[in-house]
């Protein structure tokens, strides 16, 4: 299995348990980091073209007039601080992460996932396990590709089980989806 979705069992094949990475993914950092680098030194950049103060190493910003491209600059560094602040709090939350629990033993699936701080934090979801109908199986190609798995449980809109993001690859969609269906004692659709 990959970094974002591991299976543990345990009690003897009772209990399926796959976790399932959020924005805590390596690619979310980097972008952060870049975001935040650029940003920062867009508004020294502004700053030092209104206060005639060089605060940048790399160049020289006081020989920018400061209307229009030194606030220009500023507003551009505003705007990418508040875009970085919005990524370091998604991956601080861990929007997206959480588990898929099959348990056998109580007779109960459990999809948990962390949201946006508020009333609604912790979006759980948890069914009988007899209620599981099928595992499905989406496979979109193309500029948008989406490689998920969703769970179709009686009486609710099919639930999602994969990550959000980076599809998976075919052969790990496969594997997951199969190893589900056998586990739950239901059909694999959409191979």
């Amino acid at each position: 299995m990959t970094a974002s979705t591991t299976i543990n069992r345990g009690e003897n094949e009772k209990v399926l348990k796959q976790t399932v990475l959020g924005s805590r993914r390596f690619s979310n950092y980097l972008w952060a980091t870049i975001v935040t680098v650029g940003a920062t030194g867009f508004l020294l950049a502004g700053i030092s073209s209104y206060l005639q103060v060089n605060l940048l190493l790399i160049s020289d910003p006081t020989q920018l007039i400061f209307v229009p491209q030194g606030l220009v600059m500023g507003l551009y560094g505003t705007a990418g601080l508040l875009l970085s602040l919005y990524l370091w709090l998604a991956i601080l939350w861990d929007l997206g992460g959480g588990y898929n629990e099959f348990d056998k033993s109580k007779n109960k699936i459990k999809i948990f996932r962390w949201g946006f701080p508020g009333k609604n934090r912790r979006i759980e979801i948890e069914s009988p396990i007899e209620d599981a109908q099928s595992v499905i199986v989406e496979i979109k190609e193309g500029l948008n590709p989406r490689r998920a798995l969703y769970l179709r449980v009686k009486g609710r809109r099919d639930i999602p089980l994969t990550r959000v993001g980076q599809p998976l690859s075919l052969k790990e969609l496969e594997i997951q989806g199969a190893e589900l269906a056998k586990f739950l004692g239901v059909s694999l659709e959409g191979l």
